[in-house]
């Protein structure tokens, strides 16, 4: 199965590195490095998606690609 892709950014205002996953609608972390936040995201993710399934809510696919990629194909 493809995995859902996850940004990283810095966020100045935060000071520290937010981490998100376009297609799991609210799903993201903060870290102070990179690493950190992608750690905390895999957590959130595994979360959201335990929680979805639980309450019978819906999974979406892996469908989110970056446009760099999509201008590539």
């Amino acid at each position: 199965m493809k995995d859902y892709h996850i940004n990283i950014f810095f966020s100045e205002e935060d000071e520290g590195y937010i981490a998100d996953i376009p297609d799991l609608k609210m799903c993201s972390a903060f870290g102070k490095t990179p690493a950190k936040a992608l750690a905390e995201v895999e957590v959130a993710k595994k979360l959201w998606l335990t929680t979805a399934r639980a309450e019978g809510k819906p999974v979406p696919k892996p469908r989110y690609r970056p446009a760099i990629y999509r201008l590539a194909s």
